[in-house]
């Protein structure tokens, strides 16, 4: 007998396909949106920690009724029954507004169709261009696989509702909220079985092309973005009903997930052409100063990119043992520095390995390096130890973890940077790219090929064994140049802050009303912080169209502007942005307050409003960006360079090192 509570009736019966992708990071396939990591729209606030339905299954996930397109596994976190008539696939990315955005909607949904109609499955898609959200993911499976799917779905709620929060601190003390010790936590989220599971996550988006979040897979039908509740209740209606059918029919309960996903879901076909091709290029990769392991007149240098908390780098150490091995005379390999921000152990470990090495040499940096890589999972009490066994006290090794910049580790991470070698591990050989824990087989393939190279250069060209490698340099290919874009220069007619005579301008494209704008604003501080008396910020106004409050607050600022100059216009900057996520936080009320606030006149400020006199200036500022193409936001340009996006402090540092090296010839030629 079929349930009456699986299968309601009556129920919508009309099938539809939603593909758009308006409210969400990324975007699906054939769909427009702004450049990624500058879109958003308005909407209300990230969820903040709410009460999670509780799953009345009690099956194992092991059990879970599963598909060959969209599979459900055992290590996901599930809510809901088995058997439940509709399958939710949520991909998510635990640092994406939008998918905060759309969890009070998902509860929603939990509360009124319930866990013998509808099971819901998370699998983590964490964008590259949010940091944290990586380390999020791992966190929150790391949760997953020591206290069960009810501590999960509690977890990434206080996760989401806490999203300017998110990093090491927040997941140790969220993960004791919801019941799990520290250590157990600590050694678990580090673990390369984790780190697998958040592969395996995001190799399926990629295979079934969910290229942004949220995205959703409703017994295989596809909805993307952070969609209203009716939305997700049309689809949903929509399969209750098919699947009434498909059991009136004699499809078996546990078979209707596979049966409807094949049914809905179609894999996207993938053009051949959009497979790259092999990386034939050598570049200009200098040694410079870093660790040298291996001897001097080595034909081969392989250049490798490390992250000492990196679970594939420590993986990839016998490969390079074995290579060593094979090739005794031929081979010797440079280490650089490249701690991902989202591995939270990577740079106090590179701290430590660098004051190793200082302190006793190259023999005891590559001994250093091989000790951390063993001690996986890294925390401070490791790395205390690693440094007493190289003669260093704890206080001093605890000194030594607490720093955040090295001009080795920064000059190794601008490199990486110039080189596009954003993943860890990344190898250079004899300049050629081989890129993350690749078999022996494709370095021995590389190794071969470049000494055979070298041994024609000493052969035929007479070129020194010790020399090959800065011969093969001399015609290499050099990092290529920042993006540049050109824009006019500011005039007083704009916001600054700063030194008029500074020799350095960012000029900063922003919009009160997004999200990415607002996070990047304690980066810009630090900027300032760290150049005092030479970086002048100017603003520019660019509200994206589908920001509903943006160009209203953009006309506020402007007349505080008009009234106050550029102080009275940061105070009302600053007031705009702190506000910026509370409900009705932009609009006219909340913007008479904050001129209230700032001491404006508000019979002036009312009219400015009323007769729109700012929105020439405005529309002015995002012509100008329009004409450079830049087309999200935030967006800088600094003396001519090109920042897009609420990058980290040194994506704008190397920027501006770069610009005051610019004015050096400049000051010289006038002497």
């Amino acid at each position: 007998m079929i349930s009456s509570e699986l299968f309601p009736v009556p129920v919508r019966a009309f099938t539809f396909l939603i593909l758009l992708a308006v409210a969400a990071c990324g975007a699906e396939p054939g769909t427009v949106q702004a450049p990624a990591p500058v879109v958003a729209l308005p909407g209300p606030s990230a969820l903040m920690a709410t009460d999670v339905p509780a799953s009345t299954s009690s099956t194992s996930a092991a059990s879970q009724p599963s598909s060959e397109q969209i599979p459900v596994e055992a290590s996901d976190a599930i809510w809901g029954n088995p058997t439940a008539a509709v399958t939710i696939v949520a991909f998510l990315d635990l640092q994406c507004p939008f998918c905060g955005r759309v969890q009070p909607t998902l509860t929603a949904l939990q509360n009124f169709y319930g866990p013998q109609r509808l099971r819901l499955v998370v699998k983590h898609q964490p964008l590259p261009f949010h940091p944290q959200a990586r380390p999020a993911a791992e966190a929150a499976q790391a949760v997953l696989s020591l206290a069960g799917p009810e501590a999960f779905f509690r977890y990434i709620a206080i996760l989401y509702g806490r999203q300017a929060e998110l990093g090491p601190d927040l997941y140790a003390r969220a993960a004791a909220e919801v019941g799990v010790p520290r250590q157990a936590f600590l050694a678990r989220a580090g673990s390369a079985e984790i780190a697998a599971q958040v592969d395996a996550h995001l190799a399926l988006a990629d295979r079934i092309g969910n290229t942004g979040t949220p995205g959703f897979r409703i017994n295989g039908v596809i909805l993307s973005g952070a969609q209203p509740e009716e939305r997700f209740r049309a689809a949903i209606d929509d399969e209750l009903e098919q699947t009434r059918r498909a059991a009136l029919e004699g499809t078996p309960l546990a078979q209707i997930y596979q049966a409807r996903v094949a049914k809905n879901f179609k894999m996207p076909e993938r053009s051949p052409d959009l497979t790259p091709p092999p990386d034939t290029k050598v570049y200009k990769v200098e040694i410079g100063r870093s660790p040298v392991l291996g001897p001097s007149d080595a034909l081969v240098t392989i250049v490798e990119f490390q992250d000492l908390q990196c679970p594939f780098c420590a993986r990839v150490q016998p490969t390079i043992g074995e290579i060593r091995k094979r090739y005794p005379t031929d081979v010797r390999v440079v280490f650089k520095h490249n701690p991902l921000p989202f591995h939270p152990q990577a740079l106090p470990a590179a701290m430590l390995a660098v004051e190793v090495r200082a302190l006793k040499g190259d023999k005891a940096f590559w001994d250093a390096v091989g000790m951390i890589f063993d001690a996986s999972p890294l925390d401070e009490a490791k790395l205390v130890q690693v440094g007493q066994k190289f003669g260093l006290a704890e206080a001093r090794t605890k000194k030594l973890l607490a720093r955040t910049a090295h001009p080795q580790v920064e000059a190794d991470q601008d490199q990486a940077a110039d080189f596009d070698a954003r993943g860890t591990p990344h190898f250079f050989i004899n300049g050629r790219r081989l890129s993350g824990a690749q078999p022996l087989e494709r370095f021995t393939e590389l190794i071969d090929a470049e000494l055979a190279k070298a041994r024609e250069l000493v052969s035929t060209a007479k070129v020194p064994r010790p020399k090959v490698y800065d011969e093969i340099m001399k015609t290499a290919e050099p990092p290529p140049a920042p993006e540049q874009k050109s824009v006019p220069a500011p005039s007083a007619k704009s916001p600054s802050r700063g030194p008029a005579g500074a020799p350095v301008v960012i000029q900063i494209f922003s919009d009160f009303q997004c999200p990415f704008c607002k996070r990047v604003l304690p980066t810009l501080e630090e900027v300032e912080k760290k150049y005092p008396g030479r970086v002048r910020l100017v603003w520019r106004d660019l509200p994206l169209p589908f920001h509903q409050h943006a160009h209203r607050a953009a006309q506020a600022a402007r007349e505080a502007f008009a009234q106050k100059g550029s102080k009275g216009f940061w105070a009302m900057h600053t007031l705009l942005f702190e506000n910026q996520g509370n409900a009705g936080g932009l609009e006219d009320p909340a913007l008479e307050n904050y001129a209230q606030s700032a001491g404006l006149d508000l019979t002036r400020f009312r009219a400015a409003l009323a007769d729109g006199r700012h929105a020439a200036a405005i529309d002015a500022d995002a012509a100008i960006a329009k004409a450079a193409s830049i087309s999200g936001t935030p967006g800088f340009v600094i003396n001519g360079y090109f920042v897009s996006g609420a990058q980290p402090l040194r994506a704008f540092t190397r920027v501006v090192d770069r610009a005051l090296r610019d004015q050096k010839p400049k000051a010289l030629s006038r002497n």
